[in-house]
């Protein structure tokens, strides 16, 4: 795909296992058919928002729609940026970075999922590291927040390792049931002393503007 005009799908990560690009037609069909897969036990929910509460197909086209969405609803004031996670080649889960007003507060979101047959391999770390230096590193951020579930000892466990630390909890329904959520905040000084997943970035430098981001700092003679 030509990225002249939507230089986005142009941007890659990689770490030493993944690639992170935002998805064309066809990779974002086989990331809908990860989504229509199972991504948790049913018995649970790991999301505030239950959007696996629906049938497969169901689940699938919400997922397609949501890519586009973030497309067509892009702004730098506020963005959405959902790239598709592959491992060699294949499809196997979405990590999503996000901000509001970002030229000001300087401050993005994260969230995530795999398809259930590439939980417990390590993967979640490596895609939130990588758009963790894309924030940083990348587009000049000072500070990540993400949230998980307090009995949501995998997603807990991902940002223990990457330096966030607690940031309050917050009350939520799911399922007409209350839940806690345990809120997290990484700063740019915990980032850099927790830093282990080494990433690349490719293709930055003709979106820095669509993410409302500072100019880079000139280099020093």
């Amino acid at each position: 795909m030509d990225p002249h005009h939507w230089p986005l799908y142009g941007l890659r990560l990689h770490t030493p296992r993944l690639e992170l690009r935002l998805p064309d037609t066809a990779r974002t069909d086989e990331l809908a058919a990860v989504a229509a897969g199972r991504v948790h036990d049913p018995a649970e929910m790991p999301f505030s928002v239950p959007w696996t509460d629906v049938a497969p197909e169901e689940r699938g086209r919400a997922t397609f729609q949501h890519v586009l969405r973030t497309i067509a609803e892009w702004r730098p004031e506020d963005w959405v940026l959902s790239l598709a996670v592959l491992h060699e080649g294949t499809v196997i889960g979405r990590q999503d970075l996000c901000a509001t007003d970002f030229a000001v507060t300087r401050e993005a979101q994260t969230g995530s999922w795999l398809g259930i047959a590439h939980q417990g391999q390590g993967f979640g770390t490596e895609m939130r590291a990588a758009v963790a230096h894309l924030a940083f590193a990348g587009v000049g951020a000072l500070s990540l927040t993400s949230a998980a579930f307090m009995e949501n000892g995998r997603s807990l466990g991902v940002s223990r390792r990457l330096g966030y630390r607690p940031d309050g909890l917050k009350t939520v329904a799911v399922r007409g049931e209350t839940r806690t959520l345990q809120r997290l905040r990484l700063d740019r000084a915990a980032w850099e002393e927790r830093r282990t997943v080494p990433v690349e970035v490719r293709g930055l430098e003709p979106c820095r503007e669509m993410f409302g981001a500072p100019a880079p700092a000139p280099e020093r003679p």
